[in-house]
């Protein structure tokens, strides 16, 4: 089914709005709506959340479906794509239509694009969202949400959703902000894994890991500045050694996992990375540039025991 694309030009122009699911990124929200002048409909499963919200202003509604029955611009924040199906499902075909349902669910890029079918055939717009901010940020410029769905829908939305935050489109394709999600936080979760790594280091000799810190968020931003670089090396298929070759970050991973045991520190991490170089110089790139590493990331698996 095709949305009804005056129903949903209509529907733009309203200044009604609906959150559903009022954990602390819900509520933060649902008040940034509030603050813009939106009349805020909001439904949690504990009614008793809501209530703060309706102190500001907000309408609390009895189901989800009154709550999705008030608002042109339905915005879903649960735990994860199952619970949103669990929710809309039960309200029939013609809950959603001409209405524009933005998920700002966690979950998996497969995950969005089924749903996007599922909205799509019950008359609804559909943008899926990321957001890249904790619930503080919420309605700030350090706010940054990531949409995916067609472009018309969020070009007609976007000064409703501008309210939460600073909204970039990454394309048609529903998945893309499921997945450039998990892909930055496994590169979040590889920084803060690397610092507790060194802190747990250097604490072994004493030194605090608050006088670590600052050494290393300057570490941060020079390596943050070779990743333009680097990119344009992966997006070429080409690896030049432009400052040190890969046999030379081997040995000093291996510096890295003896220092390590010198000071009794978990050498699971440095291990495993050095792994993935030794594997990559045996295949014969021992003298390209760091980011030749990728092709070993992108082998799914291959020769692991």
């Amino acid at each position: 089914m095709n949305v009804d694309d005056s129903a949903m030009s209509t529907n733009a122009q309203n200044r009604d709005v609906t959150v559903i699911g009022l954990g602390l990124m819900g509520q933060a929200l649902a008040e940034a709506f509030l603050r813009d002048g939106y009349a805020t409909t909001v439904w949690n499963r504990t009614a008793e959340k809501a209530d703060k919200l309706v102190a500001q202003g907000a309408t609390a509604a009895g189901s989800v479906g009154e709550a999705v029955a008030a608002g042109s611009v339905v915005v879903v924040c649960v735990s994860d794509y199952d619970a949103v199906r669990e929710l809309l499902d039960p309200l029939g075909d013609d809950a959603l239509q001409g209405r524009i349902l933005v998920n700002l669910t966690s979950g998996t890029s497969e995950a969005a694009r089924d749903i996007a079918r599922w909205a799509e055939r019950r008359g609804a717009a559909y943008l899926d969202g990321a957001i890249m901010a904790i619930p503080q940020a919420i309605g700030t410029p350090d706010a940054v949400i990531f949409y995916s769905g067609p472009r018309a829908a969020f070009d007609l939305h976007e000064p409703v959703l501008r309210s939460i935050g600073e909204g970039t489109h990454l394309g048609d394709d529903h998945g893309l902000s499921s997945l450039h999600d998990v892909a930055l936080l496994g590169v979040m979760w590889s920084v803060l894994n690397g610092f507790l790594q060194g802190a747990a280091m250097v604490g072994a000799a004493g030194v605090p890991a608050s006088a670590f810190a600052p050494l290393v968020r300057t570490l941060i931003g020079t390596v943050g500045g070779w990743l333009p670089g680097y990119a344009r090396q992966i997006d070429e298929g080409s690896y030049p050694a432009l400052d040190a070759t890969l046999d030379t970050h081997v040995a000093a991973m291996e510096h890295l996992v003896e220092e390590s045991e010198l000071f009794g520190v978990s050498t699971e991490l440095p291990r495993f990375v050095k792994d993935l170089a030794d594997r990559a110089v045996a295949a014969g790139q021992g003298d390209r540039g760091y980011p030749v590493l990728i092709e070993q990331f992108r082998q799914a698996g291959e020769g692991r025991a």
